[in-house]
């Protein structure tokens, strides 16, 4: 496939917002479980703002992707089959959740509503935000499934598609939500830090699975099936048209298979081994801000390598008939 960049920043961007969002619930809940000294409200409100701002960035990034945005609304009707309706329906939903979230913190609005000896800290923030973890759980499930639906795609066709997603997204949002806390001298800065290792290094073992998974696919469409010939052996030696076309811009890269193999070995570096040795130092002296933005920036360069590589790695069959350029 083309790797379409709109699409890259979109995902990329919504998955940190979404992964800054989790880092904070649940840094709240953690600090309501563990009696540990309470963050501000504003400390809510602000990650939540930041938080907003990925997830804007990546909406206005997702409109350069159509023919004709003023129609992007029509992208939500068919919402009964489509996984992308689907997002185009959650997506707004979860940033709404954001807003509300750090709206109740930000004017410290969290009155009890359980008010029982059994939920003592259940306040409407934690309730708000619950509700805001289960849409924004059922946000990545939408996301991956755009791709892991398409059985044609075999390299998408996988359940490791969409836990790669939500890995991916949790684990940059951790890091995001590590530098946040260090700026803001936060009690959860250790508890960040740590949960930003674990989840980089899990996602490191779901994305090296679908690797493996993906080197030794036996594809179901070769240039046999294609052209109806079982001869042994056939070698492409044009692409069939004098100049380039549709099929050639939109479902295939043009790049070279060492180019992907660069590509491969560059975000399996920096979105893994560099931040997971970054954060680890700054664990150790946490005054070193330099560490925790490295730490991020250096990822999320290595997401947008990684999320060009799933697209270009992705074989469409009609590039059977146009893969010779």
């Amino acid at each position: 496939m083309n790797p379409p960049y709109s699409v890259i920043f979109l995902t990329t961007l919504i998955g940190a917002g979404q992964g800054l969002f989790l880092a904070l619930f649940f840094g709240q809940t953690y600090i309501l479980l563990e009696d540990i000294p309470l963050e501000s409200g504003k400390f809510y409100a602000i990650g939540s703002l930041i938080a907003l701002v990925f997830l804007i960035g990546g909406l206005i990034a997702s409109f350069f992707h159509l023919g004709r945005p003023e129609r992007a609304w029509r992208a939500a009707t068919q919402w009964r089959t489509s996984w992308l309706s689907r997002e185009v329906i959650v997506l707004p939903l979860f940033m709404f959740f954001v807003f509300l979230y750090g709206v109740l913190h930000y004017f410290d609005i969290n009155p009890s509503v359980f008010g029982t000896a059994a939920f003592p800290e259940t306040g409407l923030t934690i309730v708000v935000g619950s509700v805001g973890v289960a849409v924004c759980i059922a946000l990545f499930i939408c996301t991956g499934m755009i791709y892991a639906c398409l059985k044609f795609l075999q390299e998408w066709h996988t359940p490791l598609t969409p836990i790669n997603y939500t890995l991916f997204g949790m684990a940059s949002g951790c890091t995001l939500a590590a530098l946040y806390t260090q700026q803001q001298q936060s009690h959860l800065l250790g508890h960040m830090t740590v949960w930003a290792i674990i989840l980089t290094l899990a996602v490191f073992l779901t994305r090296s699975a679908s690797l493996i998974r993906n080197r030794r696919i036996k594809y179901k469409s070769t240039l046999k099936t294609a052209i109806g010939v079982r001869h042994t052996h056939i070698q492409q030696k044009a692409q069939g048209a004098m100049g380039g076309s549709y099929n050639t811009r939109e479902f295939f890269h043009g790049k070279k298979a060492s180019f992907l193999k660069s590509i491969k070995w560059i975000f399996m570096i920096l979105v893994f081994p560099v931040p997971v040795a970054l954060l680890t130092a700054a664990l150790f002296n946490q005054d070193a801000t330099i560490l925790f933005v490295m730490a991020f920036a250096v990822q999320y360069i290595g997401l947008i390598a990684e999320r060009w590589f799933f697209f270009a790695q992705a074989r469409h069959p009609q590039n059977l008939y146009y893969q010779t350029i």
